[in-house]
């Protein structure tokens, strides 16, 4: 509930971020420094905890997992979920490009996506083939290709801060009659692509198949198709929520959705199998398969000084609520793999990766850097990890014994 009324806040606050920006002296602020560098002067040096929380041999739930390899003669499962993230989004496309390049991409069998990862999803979905198309829209489009700023005084009595209609031409112009006939074949072939946007009324996650869309050949689905693309990148406040006639019991209404990363960060949906084959999948059908997961952010916030004011304390608020809904949503992902046998595969942005001023600043030369880096962290064998965040070193939560400090990590009193 916290996290479905806090995100109405998000674009006042990146909207006005310029405002905010100007009223910082950087020579009164101080330097922001991890929590993960200062070392507590006043904690027990002499004990030791029971388990380690961080993982290692003493807690094997949260060590590195062996994969799993599915029974013998089954072919596993590949699954690819795609998170939110606006202009980070062009760290996802890289991943897929550099995966292709490196020719370990596999051809997925579900694929999800919700925000700017409904836009990836639906490329991904078609193939190694659409790379190119992804690439060119999150290295050379810009803001005013996406959304247009209202005045202040419109912004304030709308709907929202800003017009999508450039954002629903692009995808007027890219979602075309043909590219849906194609979701359609692989949707046929027992493939299946999910997008995700919020209902705002139910306050809900709605998840559509859009492969059944596509596949009615009805005259306005083509038209619909677009429409939650575009209403699962409708940040609420941001862009103008989107209305998406439905007919419920002979009568038409009209439902107003929004990005579907209000309601979830990511989300897992299984694949599908005809129903005489489902026996023969045994008592644990996902076993041996893989789930992938592109982050289009980092996994931890980048620690920036925050001034005593209320857009800056809103604002990292926030974030840190975001941040820590994600995390959250990838444990959750971690244990349904514990639980069905999945092979647990997570990319997001390294730590030290240089990113655009916002999610909503569409930057193409930063986001050309951020592409690079996914496509160049694709081509390495470091680019999955096996275990959700908080496992690592430097991921642990802080507990302290007391308000003295050091940066070095040996030095105690």
């Amino acid at each position: 509930m916290i996290r479905q009324r806090c995100i109405l806040l998000v674009s006042l606050v990146l909207t006005m971020t310029g405002c905010q920006s100007a009223l910082r002296s950087r020579d009164q602020e101080p330097a922001a420094v991890p929590l993960t560098n200062l070392t507590d002067r006043g904690a027990d040096g002499d004990v030791v905890p029971v388990i380690d929380l961080r993982g290692g041999d003493r807690v094997e739930v949260q060590a590195t997992p062996p994969a799993v390899a599915p029974p013998t003669g089954r072919k596993p499962f590949n699954v690819l979920v795609l998170s939110g993230g606006g202009a980070y989004g062009a760290y996802s496309a890289g991943v897929l490009a550099g995966w292709t390049e490196a020719g370990t991409r596999p051809k997925f069998d579900v694929v999800t996506g919700v925000s700017t990862g409904a836009l990836v999803a639906t490329l991904a979905f078609l193939g190694a083939e659409k790379d190119a198309d992804l690439k060119r829209f999150y290295t050379s489009l810009s803001d005013r290709d996406l959304y247009v700023r209202r005045s202040s005084l419109s912004a304030l009595w709308g709907d929202a801060l800003a017009d999508s209609r450039p954002l629903e031409r692009l995808i007027e112009r890219e979602v075309t009659a043909d590219l849906v006939a194609a979701v359609a074949a692989e949707h046929a072939k027992g493939r299946r692509l999910y997008i995700g946007t919020t209902h705002l009324s139910s306050r809900r996650l709605v998840v559509w198949d859009m492969g059944a869309i596509a596949s009615r050949g009805g005259r306005g689905d083509v038209a619909l198709f677009r429409r939650i693309l575009l209403a699962s990148a409708s940040i609420p406040g941001f862009l103008p929520p989107v209305t998406i006639p439905v007919e419920v019991d002979g009568k038409v209404t009209d439902e107003m959705h929004v990005d579907g990363g209000v309601s979830a960060s990511l989300f897992f949906r299984p694949p599908t199998v005809p129903r005489d084959q489902l026996a023969d999948l045994g008592d644990r059908p996902l076993a041996g398969s893989n789930l992938y997961i592109i982050v289009a952010g980092k996994l931890f916030a980048d620690p920036a000084p925050v001034q005593p004011r209320f857009l800056s304390i809103v604002q990292t608020s926030i974030s840190g609520l975001l941040y820590a809904q994600t995390r959250g949503d990838l444990f959750q992902l971690y244990a349904l793999s514990m639980a069905t046998g999945m092979n647990y595969r997570v990319a997001a942005i390294p730590p030290d990766a240089a990113m655009p001023a916002a999610a909503t600043t569409f930057d193409p030369a930063a986001m050309s850097r951020l592409y690079e880096t996914g496509r160049r962290q694709a081509g390495t064998a470091g680019v999955w990890r096996e275990t959700p965040p908080g496992n690592r070193p430097g991921e642990e939560v802080p507990v302290r014994g007391g308000a003295r400090f050091s940066t070095s990590p040996g030095e105690r009193n």
